[in-house]
């Protein structure tokens, strides 16, 4: 019998990445019913979700519809929630349009949160907490992991006394933030940091602050239920990400103790799916660096022939946790 329940996929409308594991969706003939919660105010979405209307099969009931799709909200199947955009009711003025974007991140996303669907890739209440970079490294440890010797503080004297204490280290942020200065866009890299440069500008909020990995190359690793792909990215950058020119990509193994640890890492986090990044030492030892729990792959899929969007197809098709 032909399953015809659908998936959600739940993200901006140029997003490549989405296109890619839809297109392996439309191969397998499963259902998909993509949105953007953008799209509510221009009426390119609706939502009715009914609660405690007697007699119900289930506890709650209702559709999405878009101009093309249809979605039972009984029958998702999986949810796909990717880079979504919500409506900022510009044509408003300042208090009704936080108004109207509070009942919009309420109403649409306490639907989404109340479907009877175990599988989400991933739920964005999941990926919140196992976005907090301290949370992370935590658990890092606890997998028997190595991580780099690491202090968070606003504590001037603190980071003064760490920095002097690793003489090779960096700081990067604890979370990335779109920011513009003159109308231009910036972003921050891992950067080289010395007890010289500390002044008192940290005690305004947390920093992180790494002893440096006598680093020879980097590894990301995206892992999808139970599947991983791991790449060796090499560059001679601190940070790969300033220069994707400058990159070369190679496809390793990734050994059985760490790749046990990553997938524990997940379950921790209650996650479907996540990229790592890794330091390896000159002796090939991998230090941990971070999860980004909805990370970018696409790329990586082009460079490497690597079926990446195939696996999220094939978990998002399954409906179900792969335990």
């Amino acid at each position: 019998m032909t399953d015809t329940r659908p998936v959600l996929v739940i993200t901006e409308p140029l997003d490549l990445t989405a296109d890619m594991v839809i297109t392996h969706l439309n191969e397998r003939g499963v259902p998909v019913v993509r949105f953007n919660p953008a799209d509510l105010p221009a009426s390119e979405l609706t939502i009715s979700a009914r609660f405690g209307d007697r007699p119900a099969p289930t506890p709650v009931a209702g559709r999405f519809r878009t101009p093309s799709r249809t979605a039972d909200l009984e029958q998702v199947r999986a949810v796909y929630w990717r880079r979504p955009i919500w409506p900022a009711f510009e044509h408003l003025d300042k208090d009704d349009a936080r108004y109207a974007a509070a009942q919009v991140r309420s109403g649409l996303a306490g639907v989404l949160y109340a479907l009877d669907t175990p599988m989400w890739v991933n739920h964005p209440a999941r990926n919140a907490v196992a976005d907090y970079k301290p949370a992370q490294l935590a658990v890092a440890v606890r997998l028997g992991l190595t991580v780099p010797a690491t202090l968070v503080t606003n504590d001037p004297g603190e980071a003064r006394r760490f920095l002097t204490a690793h003489k090779r280290a960096i700081t990067k942020t604890l979370r990335w933030t779109p920011y513009e200065r003159d109308g231009i866009g910036l972003t921050s890299w891992a950067e080289p940091v010395t007890a010289d440069e500390v002044d008192g500008s940290v005690a305004v909020t947390p920093h992180l602050f790494q002893a440096r990995v006598d680093k020879v190359a980097d590894l990301r690793v995206l892992v999808v239920g139970r599947r991983s792909f791991a790449v060796r990215i090499d560059s001679g950058l601190l940070d790969w990400r300033k220069d994707y020119s400058a990159l070369s990509y190679s496809v390793v193994d990734l050994p059985g103790r760490l790749e046990k640890a990553l997938f524990a890492c997940l379950d921790h986090f209650g996650l479907a799916s996540g990229s790592f990044d890794l330091a390896l030492d000159r002796e090939g030892e991998p230090h941990w660096l971070e999860l980004n729990p909805n990370g970018q792959w696409g790329w990586l899929e082009e460079k490497t022939g690597l079926p990446m969007a195939a696996a999220f197809a094939d978990l998002l098709a399954q409906g179900e946790n792969p335990g």
